[in-house]
């Protein structure tokens, strides 16, 4: 090959590696939404037994406040880019991939609770911790559901085993994780109690919850009792009141923070049982969440959908408290 063909050829390469790039949410610092902003950086690439996801919409969660505010699971290490919810299609294959292939729609929970950084255009993730979209829901709805939807299935199933004619109490029913809990609680065949502000009692009914507590007007431990499994996803005073609703046997499964692994103790004094839950990336839930929807006994709930720009207006309306659901964002 000529001198000039070689040149030729590393212009065309370069230029090649210079177009590799996304759009991503980062952050230099912690601190409130402001601090998240639009960046281009390099396109990452599949390793072995990864795929290369061409993002369409991701999920956001109080667990990316926490990490935005304070740097979370990854502690004072910043740059950060957040995400871990995502759902869109396979872009290409790393070495070793047998169980999808490049065109297929997938969603899931990549790496969690390691960084995956899925608000971006592009994520890669571990083939097995994704699997196929439902062609029932929208990307947007199926990235409404990895974290929260796999956190109540390894509370409900995987911890505390829920099964038919149970007595469920989940606290915050019309959140990200509560919504999705009352549904598959009832599709395990539970009875449940949900806790949340009355404008909300119709939407938590539909979900097919038997009883809903207005917990701004009354003390649900006068009115939940012998409750088999309770749901916590508030945290503070919530975990020791809780453990007074639970019939002998009966266990807690707290989600807010990991000081509430000191409930363990509390718990076995009163002859209950309580255990702190980090939901981990999982294939085979994510089947079964998976399997729920195609059957219609799950569906989430979009209380907004922004563009991936927005990401900071996003975290300004998840502050907010009033919630209904999830936010997503989608990628063009």
């Amino acid at each position: 090959m000529g001198a000039g063909a070689v040149r030729a050829q590393a212009i065309v390469k370069g230029l090649a590696l210079n177009t590799m790039t996304m759009r991503a949410i980062a952050q230099d610092c912690f601190g409130g939404p402001d601090v998240l902003r639009v960046v281009e950086v390099p396109r990452p690439e599949p390793g072995p037994a990864e795929v290369l996801v061409r993002v369409r919409a991701v999920g956001v969660n109080p667990t990316d406040l926490w990490h935005r505010a304070s740097g979370g699971l990854a502690g004072g290490q910043t740059p950060i880019r957040l995400g871990w919810d995502v759902s869109g299609v396979v872009e290409a294959i790393g070495p070793g991939v047998t169980i999808v292939e490049p065109g297929d729609e997938v969603f899931g929970l990549p790496r969690h609770p390691q960084p995956a950084g899925t608000y971006a255009q592009y994520v890669t993730s571990p083939a097995r911790h994704l699997v196929r979209k439902p062609s029932a829901i929208s990307h947007a709805e199926a990235t409404a559901l990895p974290l929260a939807a796999l956190t109540a299935w390894q509370a409900l199933v995987d911890t505390a085993d829920v099964r038919p004619g149970q007595r469920v109490l989940i606290h915050a029913a019309a959140g990200g994780v509560g919504h999705l809990a009352v549904q598959i609680a009832k599709a395990r065949g539970a009875y449940v109690i949900g806790t949340a502000r009355a404008a909300k009692h119709d939407f938590v009914r539909g979900l097919g919850a038997d009883e809903v507590i207005d917990y701004t007007q009354v003390d649900f431990t006068t009115v939940a009792n012998d409750i088999d499994v309770v749901l916590d996803a508030i945290g503070g005073e919530y975990g020791p009141r809780s453990l007074t609703t639970l019939r002998p046997g009966g266990i807690l499964v707290a989600l807010a923070s990991p000081a509430e692994a000191y409930l363990a103790d509390e718990a076995r004094a009163l002859g209950r049982r309580a255990a702190f839950l980090i939901v981990e990336a999982d294939g085979v839930g994510m089947r079964e969440i998976a399997a729920l929807v195609e059957a219609g006994r799950l569906r989430p709930h979009l209380d907004r959908v922004l563009p991936l720009e927005l990401a900071a207006e996003a975290h300004e309306l998840s502050h907010s408290g009033r919630v209904v659901g999830k936010i997503v964002l989608t990628v063009d």
